[in-house]
């Protein structure tokens, strides 16, 4: 076959003239990119055509970026396109702390119908500690007999041979509250003798973050298995400027003594979760639809609002506290006409207009939003502890969004936060460009070499001969994150091309229909996926 020329081609693709950052932080280089079978072929001066030319004079052409922190297994099984996902130069997401949509033993067929329907980015996903204690012990709260903790480790032996990566355990939300450092250590200990991973949102991420990040060290030492502790940030207003230094003294010391330790983070200073989480941890102490029960009568709500104006205690992370009160906690969306037409407005706001109690509207918007989940935004954290973050070395990217079924449309999990649309964008135009925070190569190591490295996929995140083509073009002069608070469902702009194993998924700026995407399998997996580390 001819390309653009009229010469017989050579590869499928070539991207010429590119500045390309090989993701393992070098500076950038001139080369070509030859592209064949979804490989790179060659990287340097080519002077063979391609089937399909990419021009990309003046563009930077690196790896594409790896997404640490995911939410999309779910609706991946219906959308595979992830519009929101490929618009910002994410070729690879990790589903982090809801784990899979299906049981441990359907986990490889989840897989394979992902790949047989067709996805546009390669998926790869933890198990969820709490479905396995779900699934033995129910939703509320108490320890595990023997009996049952050796159920739950089966349950993680079976997801890990399915092809999981490793567990994941998200310590503030009950049930999974109620599981001790002791269980923790027993199920990471089940993870780990498949080579998996034991990743947290750690148990309190406010004033205790400290002895969170303290757990999850003791659990990863003790069960023998590599750390990644989910969307780190310090979540507590008052204590801005300092518990992000101290948290990097105690990973920088347990990685000096040898604990594979890393985290990822999103580059926003509100986080995002259920509204529910403004009510203590002990409501849920008889499971969900106990403690929806118990939020409707006047006198447990006497109880609750106590609790809320005395602070956090050990067993419970205060949101409202964290946010310095109600007045930066948002709602975000209601699932309920009532109570949405108060979008992005404040709960203290909100509480005025209709004359009652904050924490009454919260719970009253809970509530109302059944089956769904009320959704809120909590502005906790400070910039300055955002950019602190950024700068260890051993901090990699995750946008803790989902993909979303049509571009400009909220993400799969209802959410409607900037990160589901900006997060990879606003690190190279917000933090390299405008504030250099971050120099271009090291933005970009970040994003790519380095989460891959973490994940054991040793096929991609660098520009390399014999690695899949993983490829993203970004013009660093216009590339911006155009979502915001006010417009959080906004499209990245400036990244022109993106390659998932060597397949378009979007070109001039623009998505394709290609599903290139494929199903990564974990180190226990009884099937060795391309891009797999090998079972030790």
């Amino acid at each position: 076959m001819a390309g653009a020329s009229g010469a017989v081609a050579a590869y499928d693709q070539v991207i010429r003239n590119g500045r390309v950052l090989d993701g393992a932080g070098n500076p950038w280089v001139a080369a070509d990119i030859a592209i064949q079978d979804g490989r790179i072929a060659k990287v340097g001066r080519i002077e063979a055509v391609g089937i399909r030319e990419i021009d990309a004079t003046g563009l930077y052409v690196a790896p594409g970026f790896i997404d640490m922190m995911d939410q999309s297994g779910k609706i991946l099984m219906e959308h595979g396109l992830a519009p929101n996902k490929t618009a910002m130069g994410v070729t690879t997401v990790i589903a982090g702390e809801l784990g899979t949509p299906v049981p441990a033993p359907q986990v490889s067929d989840f897989l394979d119908g992902l790949e047989r329907r067709g996805v546009a980015v390669n998926f790869g996903t933890y198990f969820s500690a709490t479905h396995a204690r779900r699934e033995v012990m129910g939703d509320g709260s108490g320890r595990p007999s023997a009996d049952e903790m050796a159920r739950m480790c089966e349950i993680i032996a079976t997801a890990m041979q399915q092809g999981c990566f490793g567990i994941t355990t998200a310590l503030v939300y009950a049930p999974a509250a109620f599981q001790d450092t002791d269980e923790l250590v027993e199920l990471a200990r089940a993870a780990g003798a498949y080579g998996g991973i034991y990743a947290s949102h750690v148990r309190d991420e406010a004033q205790g973050l400290v002895g969170a990040i303290e757990e999850a060290i003791t659990i990863g030492e003790r069960a023998g298995v590599q750390v990644e502790i989910f969307h780190l940030k310090a979540a507590y207003r008052p204590g801005a400027g300092t518990l992000i230094a101290e948290v990097g003294r105690v990973i920088e010391a347990a990685r000096a003594r040898g604990v594979s330790i890393a985290a990822n983070m999103y580059p926003y200073v509100a986080a995002a979760t259920g509204l529910e989480v403004t009510a203590p941890t002990w409501l849920f102490a008889d499971g969900k639809q106990t403690a929806l029960e118990r939020l409707r009568s006047p006198a447990v709500r006497d109880e609750l609002k106590l609790a809320v104006e005395a602070g956090a205690t050990d067993d419970w992370s205060n949101f409202v506290e964290a946010s310095g009160g109600w007045d930066n906690v948002v709602l975000a969306n209601a699932y309920n006409p009532e109570y949405d037409r108060f979008r992005f407005r404040s709960l203290s706001t909100i509480a005025r207009e209709l004359r009652q109690h904050p924490a009454d509207v919260a719970w009253d918007i809970v509530l109302a939003a059944q089956p769904n989940r009320a959704l809120a935004l909590y502005f906790m954290m400070d910039e300055s502890d955002v950019v602190s973050a950024l700068r260890f070395p051993w901090t990699s990217i995750g946008s803790d969004a989902a993909a979303a079924a049509v571009l400009g449309g909220t993400d799969g999990l209802g959410l409607p936060h900037p990160r589901s649309y900006g997060t990879f964008p606003r690190i190279i135009a917000e933090y390299v460009r405008r504030r250099q925070v971050l120099s271009l190569p090291e933005a970009v190591r970040k994003m790519t070499s380095w989460p891959a490295m973490r994940m054991g996929l040793d096929d991609r995140g660098l520009i390399k001969a014999g690695l899949y083509a993983d490829i993203v073009v970004f013009d660093l002069d216009k590339i911006d994150d155009c979502a915001s608070w006010e417009s959080p469902t906004a499209a990245a702009v400036g990244i022109e091309h993106v390659l998932v194993n060597g397949q378009a998924v979007v070109s001039d700026g623009r998505p394709t229909a290609a599903t290139p995407g494929i199903a990564l399998r974990g180190p226990g997996s009884r099937r060795r996926p391309p891009g797999a580390a090998p079972v030790d």
